[in-house]
C-alpha cells in the first residue's frame, strides 16, 4: 500500500439520460447513494467537494456549497472543482490531498449536470483572447470538427477505418446494454454506425457522444478510517494525474488552432495525453501491463482507440489491432469501456471523471453486474478537459 492511498468507502449515480431537472436533484440522488453504499453517516462527512459546471468561460455553479446545503448543513468543509470534463478527477485530488494531510477523514465529492439540447456551444458575447470563443466564432469549430480531425489523423497515420471506428461503437453498445445507468441500451451494428448521418466527415452520429443529464459521487476515507469501519479490503484510489501540457504541446489539443514550435525548444518526450497516464503510473508504481480495465473518454469512437494508445496499453498505432481481435472487448485482454462509456452515457461534464471511477470501483469489487470484467485487480481512467487539465485515476484492490 502507497502512502498516497485513499479508500472509497462509497459510489453512486443517477442515470443518464435527459430528464429536464435541476443538477441539484442528480446530485442529491448520487451522493446519498454513494453513502448508503459507504455505509457512513451524512454528519460523519468532514468535507464536501462539488464539480462545478463552467460552459466558455463564465462561472457556473457554486456546487460544494450547493450539495452540501441541498443536503442538510452539517458543518462540513466545502470546497467546488472546476476543470472541464476533468473537474470529477480534480475535485477527487482536493478531496484526497486533504484526507492525505490529516485534516478529513471522510470526504464526499459529487459532480452533476443539466445540458443544454445539441452541442456545447458558446455563451453570448465577446472574448478575444479565449481560445475556446474564438474557435467557435472565427472557425465554426464545434467539438465534433475537432474529433473528426483527430479521426483523420488516425486514418492517415495508422490506417484506421471507418469500420474501425463503427467497431467501437458496437462494441460499447454491446457493454452498455445491462448497466442501468446508461442512457443508450440497444445494440448496434457496424452498418448501422455506417449509415447513420455523418456529422463531420469521417464521424458518423453514431460515432460522436451525446450530451446528458447524470450524476455521480465518491465516498473517500483514509485507510485507516476504513479499516477501523470495516472496510478492510476496500477499492483504493492509488494515484490522480492533473497535469498540464509541457512546452512545446505539438500534437493539437482543443481548442486550440494550433501547436508550438519546436523551433527554440525541442519536442518533449511525451505528449499531453500520455503524459497524463505516465504521471499516474509513476504516482502508484503501477505499470501498465498491470491494468485490468479501462474506462476512457470515447468523445467520439476514435478518440477511444487514441486513448488505448495514450495509456500504454499498446504501442502507438496498434490500437485497431487489438479492437479487431477483441482485446478490448468484454472477455478479452484488456476491457475498455466496459460502462459502455460515453457512446451510452453521453456528456455530463462534471459528473463523468466520477462516473468512471464509479465504474471502476464495482469492476474491482466484482459487482459490475452483466458487465463484469472477471478477475479485475487494477483500472484506470482518463479524459482531459479544455485548457489543459490532465484527469486520469488509477484504482486497484
Amino acid at each position: 500500500m502507497s502512502t498516497h492511498d485513499v479508500a472509497v468507502a462509497g459510489v453512486g449515480m443517477h442515470p443518464w439520460g435527459k430528464w429536464g431537472k435541476n443538477f441539484v436533484t442528480y446530485g442529491v440522488h448520487a451522493a446519498r447513494a454513494a453513502l448508503a453504499d459507504s455505509g457512513i453517516a451524512w454528519p460523519d462527512v468532514g468535507l464536501v467537494v462539488g464539480g462545478e459546471t463552467v460552459r466558455n468561460g463564465y462561472g457556473g455553479y457554486v456546487a460544494g456549497a450547493t450539495f452540501a446545503q441541498a443536503l442538510g448543513w452539517n458543518g462540513a468543509r466545502v470546497a467546488t472543482s472546476y476543470a472541464a470534463c476533468a473537474t470529477g478527477a480534480q475535485a477527487l485530488d482536493t478531496a484526497r490531498a486533504r484526507i492525505l494531510a490529516g485534516m478529513c477523514e471522510v470526504a464526499l465529492v459529487v459532480g452533476a449536470d443539466t445540458t443544454p439540447k445539441g452541442f456545447l456551444a458558446p455563451n453570448a458575447g465577446e472574448r478575444w483572447d479565449d481560445p475556446d470563443w474564438l474557435r467557435f466564432r472565427l472557425l465554426g469549430m464545434t467539438n465534433p470538427a475537432y474529433f473528426a480531425l483527430y479521426a483523420r489523423r488516425r486514418m492517415d497515420l495508422y490506417g484506421a477505418t471507418q469500420e474501425d471506428f463503427a467497431r467501437v461503437k458496437v462494441k460499447n453498445a454491446k457493454h452498455g446494454l445491462e448497466n442501468p445507468n446508461a442512457r443508450y441500451r440497444k445494440e448496434v451494428g457496424v452498418e448501422d454506425v455506417l449509415a447513420s448521418a455523418v456529422v463531420s466527415d469521417p464521424l458518423h452520429l453514431l460515432d460522436i457522444c451525446a450530451t446528458s443529464d447524470g450524476a455521480a459521487a465518491v465516498v473517500l476515507t483514509s485507510v485507516e478510517y476504513a479499516r477501523k469501519h470495516g472496510l478492510a479490503e476496500p477499492v483504493r484510489i492509488n494515484a490522480v494525474s492533473t497535469v498540464t501540457p509541457t512546452f512545446p504541446n505539438t500534437v493539437m489539443d482543443m481548442p486550440n488552432l494550433a501547436t508550438d514550435s519546436t523551433l527554440a525548444v525541442g519536442a518533449p518526450e511525451h505528449t499531453f495525453k500520455e503524459s497524463i497516464a505516465l504521471a499516474a503510473y509513476e504516482e502508484a508504481g503501477i505499470d501498465p501491463a498491470d491494468v485490468s480495465v479501462a474506462e476512457v473518454y470515447d468523445l467520439s469512437t476514435a478518440l477511444e482507440l487514441d486513448w488505448i494508445e495514450d495509456l500504454a496499453l499498446c504501442r502507438r498505432g496498434e490500437a485497431e489491432s487489438l479492437l479487431r481481435a477483441g482485446d478490448t472487448t468484454l472477455g478479452g485482454r484488456i476491457p475498455v469501456n466496459p460502462s459502455g462509456g460515453l457512446a451510452c452515457f453521453g456528456e455530463a461534464v462534471p459528473a463523468q471523471a466520477l462516473a468512471q471511477v464509479c465504474e471502476i470501483t464495482w469492476q474491482l469489487r466484482g459487482q459490475a453486474t452483466g458487465r463484469q470484467v472477471e478477475g479485475a485487480r487494477v483500472g484506470i481512467t482518463a479524459n482531459q478537459g479544455l485548457f489543459g487539465h490532465g484527469s486520469s485515476v488509477l484504482l486497484s484492490r
